[in-house]
């Protein structure tokens, strides 16, 4: 099991869902995930992004510890999904918009930097 960081503990519940290392696996993590999921991510990870950035911050670039980079790879979820909880109302769709499957992100199988 991946941990976190003994602070950020209370994100546990969210690493196998929300702790994945490419844009195209949080895409697919969004467009999988409920409305429930995405609002309890959010709700549990969204006041915390302060000291989640200062603590990985703390590290040089490329040189994030694993229970580190499992934390900003969270926080790149965030990123994910927070037009989702902030403007569609947790819907992990765009409304009204044509099947996100057509794009794909040509940078989308990059790992995230950490």
């Amino acid at each position: 099991m991946t941990l976190l960081p003994i602070e950020f503990r209370g994100l546990q519940p969210f690493v196998e869902k929300w702790a994945v290392p490419t844009q195209n696996e949080r895409e697919k993590a969004r467009r999988s995930a409920s409305p429930k999921e995405i609002r309890e991510f959010y709700e549990a990870i969204f006041p915390l992004m302060p000291d989640i950035l200062g603590a990985v911050d703390e590290f040089p670039f490329g040189e994030l510890p694993q229970e580190f980079r499992t934390l900003f790879e969270m926080a790149c979820s965030l990123a994910e999904v927070s037009p989702h909880a902030e403007l569609y109302n947790y819907s992990p769709l765009v409304p009204n918009a044509f099947e996100e499957e057509r794009f794909h992100a040509g940078h989308g199988e990059e790992r995230t930097a950490g």
